[in-house]
């Protein structure tokens, strides 16, 4: 199993000034670490489950990830996840392409339904109905597949979206992996078999990822999908780890990875990320130990 690292906040100790400094630090601490993914969020005020009002500090996420990939050589960047809400799906797939050559191959499009209501009012960003969204999702999907295809600078002609040319020069170096978050059982886990290469699910407890990972399998087997093809990972926070209960957290994880779960992905809450992953860094080995 392999270690992930999700920043979700910037009330830096120091001040908005020392925010730079301290993410620089922080992709030289998750590589130094030996973790395999960085991630950020996609949201414009900060959410309620970090603890922290809306109010508090938030960076645009893939202008976050551009500064990370001068400052990282190794590991994977992307948001956990981007809301379909927010980006054109054509300008969405620019933008991850432009991460990706520009950090050596190494961007993944993690991509949701998109759900905090009060951001997209508070910044005029249309909000429409839940069964709306997830048919936004399935064309954006499409669209940054073809969007990633060499061949295919056609059009595009959904129920939502209509792209005269799918033109993206350059290509990615390598294709982003398409990174699917949620844990739905009727729609988002159907569309993690059709489209995605990896899945994120909430680490909520064992039983309850075997059975999203189960329900994940009969979708597979109803589009004619390798289910070992797709990446498992989860968000470790049930309950969220800290350096002090560091080998609490790897002997807990040692049930997932027995699921086939590849990442846990772990959250610092301070404000002084960086020291906390390299409180977290010992748990990179024990993890790999589990398999």
């Amino acid at each position: 199993m392999e270690l992930g690292i999700h920043v979700p906040i910037f009330d830096i100790d120091g001040g908005t000034a020392a925010i730079a400094s301290e993410l620089a630090r922080v992709g030289v601490a998750a590589e130094a670490a030996g973790a395999t993914w960085l991630s950020f969020m996609d949201h414009f005020f900060q959410i309620e489950p970090t603890g922290l009002p809306a109010e508090a500090n938030m960076l645009e996420g893939y202008t976050a990830l551009g500064f990370l990939a001068a400052h990282t050589s190794t590991i994977e960047l992307g948001l956990l996840v981007t809301g379909v809400t927010y980006r054109h799906p054509g300008l969405l797939a620019k933008t991850v392409t432009t991460l990706d050559v520009l950090s050596g191959g190494r961007a993944a499009l993690g991509i949701g339904a998109a759900w905090f209501e009060r951001e997209h009012l508070g910044l005029g960003v249309p909000y429409p109905p839940i069964s709306e969204r997830f048919e936004r999702l399935e064309e954006a999907l499409r669209i940054c597949a073809q969007m990633w295809d060499p061949q295919n600078n056609g059009p595009f002609e959904g129920t939502h979206y209509q792209l005269a040319e799918t033109l993206c020069a350059p290509q990615p170096l390598h294709r982003p992996t398409v990174l699917i978050g949620g844990s739905g059982e009727r729609k988002t886990l159907r569309l993690v078999a059709r489209y995605g290469d990896a899945c994120n699910l909430f680490g909520s407890s064992p039983a309850e990822v075997e059975h999203k990972l189960d329900v994940l399998r009969r979708h597979c087997d109803d589009v004619g999908r390798d289910y070992e093809t797709i990446r498992k990972t989860i968000l470790a926070n049930n309950p969220r780890p800290t350096p002090e209960t560091r080998d609490e957290f790897v002997r807990a994880m040692a049930d997932y990875a027995k699921l086939g779960i590849h990442s846990a992905i772990v959250i610092p809450t301070t404000g002084a990320p960086a020291g906390w992953i390299d409180g977290m860094a010992p748990a990179v080995t024990q993890l790999a130990e589990l398999g």
